[in-house]
């Protein structure tokens, strides 16, 4: 087979492909290499094109021994790390290498780790009171009544602070399990934001907020999960009692359908507004990622998880929706939720 035959059927194939000639330099490359490692590669030496040690040894090894070998090659494509799992073989003379890109896999090994770890230690805090209050009421406290009421009052707050985390863990796996299906009922979104608050009365009475319900529509139907969506607009509201509590008023705004750039067609907006402290811009982005607190300390005193927003982001995903976070220190916080009606 000629070179300009080998090239060809290299050209063909899908994965990223270099071959190093017996002179040590490269013979053929693919453009899915080309793209990662740039353009006029052949007949450069091998270091050269390369540029990272461990992919440069296990060169140099295959060519010496004539076996096979696996190794790592990590890139740049923009402004996010790649990972390759580069596949090494001698062929008639020339040195084989094929890249097979595991970056979605190990960005998702990342994720699990954090996940566990972020959970692991929402789950330790509240374990570790409860084993020391546990302890001084076995010795100490026995007898002392204030004490014991005191410590049990705290115990309560723990263990129903876990099961709220594993209530919303649940909710999230569930959520990501149906993300792919979309909703097919349809909602009357009015009869659902008034439910909504009606639940919420105690806990704004509470906290001397008052929610307030603009109906600016009051037909709007949209496809939907009705469970779903009571969830999505009961932590917002949520949200809004307890890190908006402040302004002493949180505005629930349902707008006529139009046409929405977000949704690129026909859709609601839905925005809960609160005049409160508001966020600093620079947390905005991640509100939505899992554990991600703006105040970790004043999260858990209101009883948060940290999962929330994540949970929302992810039925507003199903619902083929679009979310939108605004706030400004001082001025309060709005987010909006875009629903297609159709």
């Amino acid at each position: 087979m000629t070179l300009e035959q080998i090239a060809a059927v290299i050209d063909a194939l899908p994965l990223p492909v270099l071959i190093v000639g017996p002179d040590e330099r490269v013979r053929v490359a693919n453009e899915p290499l080309e793209a990662i490692l740039g353009p006029d590669l052949v007949g450069k030496h091998y270091i050269t094109a390369l540029r990272q040690p461990a992919i440069i040894d296990a060169i140099a090894k295959v060519r010496s021994t004539g076996g096979g070998a696996v190794t790592r090659f990590v890139g740049r494509d923009g402004d996010k790390d790649t990972t390759y799992r580069v596949s090494l073989a001698e062929a008639g003379g020339d040195t084989v290498l094929t890249f097979e890109d595991q970056t979605a896999a190990e960005d998702a090994g990342k994720m699990r780790r954090e996940f566990v770890a972020n959970v692991s230690h929402e789950l330790r805090t509240p374990l570790t009171a409860l084993l020391g209050f546990i302890e001084t009421l076995s010795g100490a406290a026995r007898e002392d009544a204030a004490a014991r009421d005191r410590f049990l009052g705290i115990m309560a707050h723990e263990a129903n602070r876990m099961t709220r985390l594993v209530d919303d863990l649940l909710s999230l796996s569930r959520v990501e399990e149906d993300e792919r299906v979309r909703p097919r009922e349809h909602v009357d979104l009015g009869a659902l934001l008034s439910s909504v608050i009606k639940g919420l009365e105690p806990q704004a009475e509470s906290a001397a907020v008052e929610v307030k319900l603009d109906l600016q529509s009051s037909d709007e139907m949209v496809p939907g999960d009705a469970g779903q969506l009571v969830q999505v607009f009961t932590n917002l509201v949520e949200n809004g009692i307890k890190y908006g509590a402040a302004g002493k008023e949180i505005l629930v705004t349902l707008y006529p359908k139009s046409i929405h750039k977000r949704l690129r067609g026909e859709g609601v907006e839905i925005r809960v507004a609160d005049k409160g402290e508001g966020i600093a811009s620079h947390h905005l982005a991640r509100l939505t990622e899992r554990f991600y607190r703006v105040d970790n300390h004043r999260s858990r005193e209101v009883g948060g998880t940290g999962l929330g927003l994540a949970i929302v982001k992810h039925i507003v995903n199903r619902h083929r929706g679009r979310l939108l976070i605004e706030s400004e220190e001082g001025q309060g916080t709005q987010i909006s939720v875009f629903l297609p009606t159709n």
